[in-house]
């Protein structure tokens, strides 16, 4: 009823925090554009990226010609950082040469309100793949937790996309 109304800053007095592990820095960048979350993100300034995880777009997985440029690249990026490291170049300047498909992890708290308008934006068709996945993947998350809360927001698995429905009566869902 609350949602319905437009009554959404009572959902800012609850909150959720997730633990995101395998995404890339790309997702991570995009992610901590919403300044009303907390983040904590792994270092690189402090940890070294021993073995190098990287995520790998499903546009160049499935392309073995341009998979091949893409490790490469990955490959180049990876014997720089090594090197740097051996040359006695701080972890905090070796990761300059980092790409963005570093696999990093980072732990991120909301209150619901937030929560709603980052699944929103980010499970939007036209938001980039990764984070769509990962806002599908908290929202069935937040449905099993809090299901009135976010029973507007239904997942449409065969177009990875979120949408926002509008239940009878109306309401102002700003």
């Amino acid at each position: 009823m609350l949602i319905r109304r437009g009554h959404l800053s009572v959902l800012e007095h609850a909150s959720a925090t997730f633990r995101v592990k395998g995404v890339s820095r790309a997702l991570t960048h995009q992610l901590v554009r919403h300044r009303l979350a907390s983040y904590s993100q792994r270092s690189q300034r402090y940890v070294k990226e021993d073995g190098l995880a990287y995520v790998t777009p499903p546009a160049i997985a499935a392309n073995t010609e341009v998979l091949d440029v893409f490790r490469k690249a990955l490959e180049e990026a990876r014997g720089a950082y090594d090197k740097l490291l051996e040359a006695g170049v701080a972890p905090e300047d070796a990761r300059f040469v980092l790409p963005n498909a570093t696999a990093t992890e980072v732990v991120v708290t909301a209150n619901f309100r937030e929560w709603r308008h980052i699944i929103a934006l980010r499970g939007h068709a036209a938001a980039q793949w990764e984070i769509r996945q990962l806002a599908i993947a908290i929202l069935k998350e937040l449905k099993k937790k809090a299901p009135a809360t976010f029973a507007d927001l239904e997942i449409n698995e065969a177009e990875q996309t979120i949408t926002q429905v509008e239940e009878k009566g109306g309401g102002n869902y700003s």
